[in-house]
């Protein structure tokens, strides 16, 4: 039988999906078998009629898996699906999926990366909380604990102690500003290892982890692209232009590697923007740029995208998919497998999972 490790986060948003791939990336170059699961999804798109997750889509393609997306990600719940359930309440057919999805994914595996729920709370509607899958997989437990300050991880970290008790390997503590470093190395870590928690790895705050491609933020504002740019390149800063044009190319100039936001009848402000580090134009309004701007964005290789929104939709659309973004693409995965082989002893690891 496979070595089941259950990758589970304490908050929303704290790099689960990332430590996932990173494990998965490492343990392969190892030489392990390495298969993937995700038992319960509650944020599937429906495309074709089909239910599809995104991160077991990213991984059987990322790690050419010959499983189906069905069986990679057995129980994904939509909003139909939700008050299917809630009318029959047959909660038994769902730990079966996952119970036979582990069988299948498992064969042949040395290790299979499960990828648990985004916090404690997700599952219970359908019998598949967080402890129970890991009692159905007979899974090992790694928590992912995202800084919001010193106090909430310590707690969160008990938190996990808490709700998986002996199944839990230890806690990776995520996103540390770089001022909070020295003290969540030399006075939280050795804290928590005090009173029985293991820290695998402390890893510092990354901005790039955060961006988004401009085909995500295309995707959120459902747009029409005029001048496709670099499509697949990260942005890591979002910039709303000011009205006023004599201050706009100074604070272009202070932000790099962005997206400018600006009115479609401010050709004067969009040039400025193409003067700098600048990724992507947001034309809002819905209208189109002359044709001195496109030309110049195509000559500078920067995407322009035609938002149907006004400026004010448009930033509210935006502003939340920053830092939210989801960890589907090749330069966040180097990068972070870099960082978590720098900042985890994979030996110990090994020896504590107990994976030869």
């Amino acid at each position: 039988m496979p070595i089941n490790i259950y990758v589970v986060s304490t908050q929303d948003f704290t790099g689960k999906s990332a430590v996932c791939v990173a494990l998965m990336h490492r343990m392969i170059n190892d030489g392990y078998k390495v298969g993937y699961l995700k038992p319960f999804s509650s944020a599937a798109r429906v495309r074709g009629g089909s239910r599809i997750d995104e991160d077991a889509r990213f991984i059987k393609e990322t790690f050419n898996l010959p499983e189906t997306i069905e069986e990679l990600a057995p129980v994904v719940l939509t909003d139909e699906g939700l008050a299917a359930h809630l009318a029959s309440g047959d909660g038994d057919s769902y730990t079966g999926r996952v119970q036979a999805a582990g069988q299948t994914v498992g064969q042949g595996r040395d290790v299979v990366v499960v990828e648990g729920s985004a916090n404690f709370r997700e599952g219970y509607v359908v019998g598949l909380s967080p402890m129970k899958t890991v009692e159905l997989l007979r899974a090992r437990v790694v928590a992912v604990v995202g800084f919001r300050s010193s106090l909430q991880i310590i707690d969160d970290s008990f938190t996990a102690l808490t709700r998986m008790g002996r199944d839990l390997v230890g806690v990776i503590l995520n996103e540390i500003p770089a001022e909070q470093m020295d003290y969540v190395r030399d006075t939280v870590k050795p804290y928590l290892e005090r009173n029985g928690i293991d820290v695998l790895a402390v890893l510092p705050h990354q901005t790039v982890l955060h961006s988004v491609s401009i085909g995500e933020i295309n995707d959120a504002l459902e747009a029409e692209v005029i001048c496709y740019g670099c499509y697949n390149d990260l942005v890591e800063n979002l910039v709303v232009a000011s009205a006023g044009v004599e201050h706009s190319l100074e604070r272009f100039q202070r932000v790099p590697n962005k997206a400018v936001i600006v009115g479609g009848d401010r050709p004067d402000i969009q040039m400025d923007a193409l003067d700098t580090s600048t990724k992507v134009l947001i034309i809002t309004g819905n209208l189109e740029p002359t044709p001195q701007v496109a030309e110049r964005a195509e000559l500078e290789d920067v995407a322009i995208i035609m938002s149907p929104f006004d400026t004010l939709a448009t930033i509210e659309k935006l502003e939340t998919l920053f830092g939210r973004s989801r960890f589907h693409q090749i330069e966040k995965v180097k990068l972070f497998e870099a960082l978590l082989s720098q900042n985890m002893n994979y030996e110990a690891f090994y020896q504590k999972i107990g994976l030869k």
